[in-house]
């Protein structure tokens, strides 16, 4: 092969790769994702302030986070609010929830001892009486248990609208072995102790129930719209792709310590397809999100991502209405008074790519990275460079499906450089990258540049 032949041939593999964009699409749309890492989301939208507040399973303490939009609470604020502390709370905290009660804030989350035996998993409850829970500090208000104090897992709080009192529901066992969990209902005296026996009001029943062993009904939550008390709930294992979300319903005025109060939908509200699969712990949002995690690839088990999409409700009865899982590779819709942002979209993946950009002023700016890790179960990494100076990194997460990850770089007022190079032994591909604007800092970008190195074609033509 010539040189002049030889030179041609790789200008053509660098075309072939790289892709120069001068334009950005201006877009009110996002992918709906929240997080490539995480489960038992709980997200609350508080309503006076209009912040969202968040929390979700860490393993090995409680964490909240805030933010003013729901699609960039993954790189909202953030605390860690509880550290294991004692013998009884003291490992596998699993499912916190983030509840504001009596003009107070208690988290409810389940632990296990420090042995860290899953058949000491109990109910906790912190409470903290500040009006900002990023302030002050959450106290440890002890167990929340009833008289049995079986196994529990995946509590969770609610208000009744019209008497005011309180009531908890969780997921149980009947005895002290795990054949299958039993969603339960109790009677509180405040919002960290229960008064009354536990009253069952839910157990498997159904074959999407019990298609694996043991069976389960778990991640019960809660949301009231008109005269119907909406109990979303997960069924099957877990650790499966069967995993799946229920509903079972009470009318407003019925007494909810009677289990034929409850009614349980013969069908699944949303179960795997479109390329998600287990989809689970469902946490609604007061502006008809659905927030829940599916597992990252299939048959990942309990190797997670959260993800959410738009409800609605039914008129007529009071019950949401669950489309079927959006695809994770098409953008929807952003929330309502969400800002616009500006997506450079290429027609192509990359592996590597230097976006160009203008800034309208100096400060943190948020970009969108939609990105995967091209081998199945590893990780990519990519290191960030800001204007040839100020790195950061980022980890991919294998997944079957595109990751829109969130970061934050600090940019100068003016024009910025934003490379993205894959520095592991993986391989990753870049698909596009979103700059988000803000109300107090309004990106502006320009154009855009894509490099694509072409040092391997010119070693192997060596």
């Amino acid at each position: 092969m010539t040189r002049a032949l030889l030179f041609f041939y790789l200008m053509t593999l660098a075309l072939r790769f790289s892709k120069s964009i001068s334009n950005y699409a201006a877009v009110n749309t996002f992918y709906p994702f929240l997080s490539q890492d995480g489960a038992d989301p709980w997200v609350y939208k508080h309503p006076t302030n209009g912040f969202y507040y968040a929390t979700k399973s860490t393993q090995t303490n409680v964490t909240i986070w805030r933010s003013r939009y729901l699609s960039t609470l993954d790189i909202g604020q953030s605390k860690v609010i509880w550290l294991p502390n004692n013998t009884t709370a003291c490992r596998d905290v699993w499912a916190p929830e983030l509840h504001l009660i009596q003009q107070k804030w208690y988290v409810y989350f389940a632990a296990t001892t420090c042995d860290g035996n899953n058949a000491n998993h109990r109910m906790f409850v912190l409470e903290n009486e500040n009006e900002d829970p990023f302030q002050g500090e959450f106290q440890f208000r002890g167990q929340l248990t009833d008289e049995t104090n079986k196994w529990a897992i995946d509590g969770t709080v609610f208000e009744h609208p019209l008497t005011k009192e309180l009531y908890s529901i969780w997921s149980g066992w009947e005895g002290d072995i795990d054949v299958m969990q039993i969603l339960y209902i109790a009677h509180m005296s405040n919002p960290y102790t229960i008064d009354s026996k536990r009253v069952e009001i839910a157990r498997p029943t159904f074959a999407w129930e019990t298609n694996h062993s043991p069976h389960v009904n778990e991640g019960p939550e809660v949301i009231i719209y008109n005269q119907t008390i909406n109990l979303v709930f997960s069924a099957s294992g877990s650790w499966t792709n069967d995993y799946c979300i229920g509903l079972i319903t009470a009318h407003i005025n019925a007494n909810l310590m009677d289990p034929v109060s409850w009614k349980k939908r013969s069908e699944p509200l949303l179960k795997s397809e479109n390329g998600l699969f287990g989809p689970g712990h469902g946490s609604l949002t007061s502006d008809n999100w659905l927030v829940f995690h599916t597992a990252a690839y299939n048959g990942s088990g309990w190797t997670r991502q959260i993800r959410l999409q738009l409800f609605s409700w039914n008129k007529e009865d009071g019950t949401p209405i669950f489309t079927e899982l959006s695809d994770p590779n098409k953008p929807i819709t952003l929330p309502q008074n969400e800002p616009q942002r500006h997506r450079y979209q290429l027609d192509l993946p990359v592996h590597h790519a230097t976006f160009n950009v203008e800034a309208h002023m100096t400060g943190f700016h948020t970009i969108v990275i939609q990105v995967r890790s091209k081998e199945r179960t590893q990780t990519t990494n990519y290191l960030i460079t800001i204007n040839n100076s100020t790195t950061y990194t980022m980890d991919v997460l294998y997944s079957d499906n595109w990751s829109s990850i969130l970061v934050s770089v600090q940019l100068q007022s003016g024009q910025n450089t934003i490379d993205l190079t894959n520095i592991g032994a993986t391989p990753g591909e870049i698909y596009s990258l979103d700059l988000v604007s803000t109300s107090n800092n309004r990106s502006h970008a320009t154009g855009l540049s894509i490099l694509v190195f072409c040092l391997s074609f010119l070693i192997h033509f060596q």
